[in-house]
């Protein structure tokens, strides 16, 4: 029986019933990168340290259904070329349609041309890099798992591709790469690094990054593949649906707290573009009006911990006006099924088996859209919808209002980072 994280042979069982299990598969028919040996044992090592088990293959013979069966995700590192028969391909493309996950480094990228599918399911082709240099990296989500642990800047060095097609339409870009850092970049300013999405019934996960040695000692990278990891097996949540079109109301950069209003007691600390609850209980509400919006923040909890996102209450320093005027969605991990996460407080309980597949826990970041067109209001939960509300008390129209995020009291600790709105059309 295999130890977590060894790269056991392929017929070998599980190490525990419920481990996640990958698969590293990094065959060649292209250009062969010299830092393969070091990937595979830096993931190996993830595996060690955070309780699962890596296989590690250059047969393409192992992409049978069967095989395929028993992993939660395929990492292809650094393959290149064409790698797999039409037998193996269609293999594949039946274990993403049942729910696999797939997650592609560097030149993941510059592998099976031919073969659509594929294509779609790492997002973009390859078609060109500049020599190794330093460059400015700028993280778009702070949410999900492969960039919550990073600042909105990245600095590092690698070799930065260029590819064939922008995948900004299909994927959720969580970072890109400023052009103006580096030379030879080709996209125009648009220039995606690392991306997600849901693909024909799976998940996957592309990096751009890792072409060094150097790389896979690099701890900040290594943070990077371990959450694209467990985003593609599923062991957190995240929206991965493409985004564009929303407007900063809050980003720590040029986005500030300058149209923020705090309204009763407590306060919000900064610290690189997210802000922190303390004492209350208070409000920090914005100063505009908005009507028909989608709403879209990231938000985390400490432990259990009690907090909130208002809507559609007239503006006023009283905090208690937001209460009794407007709807409260909660963000609380233990209470009432009216009172707790994904809630609207008091009135309508979440979809509770939705919620807890989308939910992740304390100690996670998790995305709330909060959808307001006319009296109907909806939550979306990293990406999920857990509930569906439609007003009917005059008093309380979600027509025309303010947002806020509620500083519960003393004990509780939230945190939201990437606070952004985009109107939609009336009656859309």
């Amino acid at each position: 029986m295999a130890l977590p994280g060894s790269a056991a042979p392929l017929g070998d069982d599980h190490a525990t019933a419920d481990a996640d299990r990958i698969l590293v598969f990094s065959k060649t028919a292209g250009f062969r990168h010299d830092s393969i040996p070091e990937g595979i044992a830096a993931l190996e090592n993830l595996g060690t340290e955070h309780g699962f088990t890596v296989d590690a293959t250059e047969d393409a013979a192992d992409f049978t259904a069967a095989n395929l069966d028993r992993y939660d995700a395929v990492v292809f590192l650094s393959t290149t070329g064409d790698v797999l028969g039409d037998d193996q391909q269609n293999a594949f493309e039946e274990y993403i349609a049942a729910g696999g996950g797939y997650v592609g480094i560097h030149a993941a990228a510059d592998t099976e041309y031919d073969w659509p599918f594929y294509g779609g399911l790492a997002g973009a082709y390859f078609e060109s890099h500049p020599h190794i240099q330093p460059a400015t990296v700028t993280v778009e989500d702070r949410a999900h798992a492969a960039t919550a642990h990073l600042g909105p800047a990245w600095e590092r060095t690698d070799e930065w591709y260029n590819y064939r097609s922008n995948p900004r339409d299909t994927a959720r870009v969580l970072a890109s790469l400023d052009e103006t850092s580096y030379e030879g970049g080709t996209m125009d300013g648009d220039h995606p690094i690392a991306w997600c999405q849901e693909y024909q019934g799976g998940r996957a996960f592309y990096t751009g990054g890792g072409h060094t040695k150097e790389s896979y000692a690099e701890p900040e990278f290594l943070t990077h593949l371990l959450g694209g990891i467990r985003y593609a097996t599923g062991a957190v949540q995240a929206d991965c649906r493409p985004e564009s079109g929303y407007t900063p109301l809050y980003d720590g950069a040029a986005a500030g707290l300058g149209d923020w209003r705090q309204a009763g007691p407590g306060s919000f600390t900064e610290d690189e573009g997210t802000l922190t609850s303390s004492g209350g209980m208070g409000l920090l509400w914005y100063g505009k009006p908005f009507q028909s919006y989608s709403l879209k923040l990231d938000w985390r909890m400490a432990g259990d911990d009690n907090s909130g996102v208002f809507v559609g209450f007239p503006a006023s320093e009283d905090p208690w006006s937001a209460v009794e005027r407007g709807y409260e969605i909660q963000i609380d991990a233990t209470d009432a099924a009216d009172r707790t996460t994904g809630a609207i407080y008091g009135v309508q309980s979440a979809d509770i088996e939705a919620r807890d597949r989308a939910l992740n826990p304390p100690g996670e970041w998790n995305t709330y859209e909060i959808r307001v067109e006319g009296e109907r209001l909806q939550v979306l939960l990293n990406g999920v919808l857990v509930n569906d509300f439609v007003n009917r008390d005059p008093r309380r129209s979600l027509r025309n209002g303010h947002i806020g995020l509620q500083n519960h009291g003393d004990e509780d600790e939230v945190s939201f980072r990437n606070i952004r709105v985009q109107k939609l059309r009336q009656g859309s």
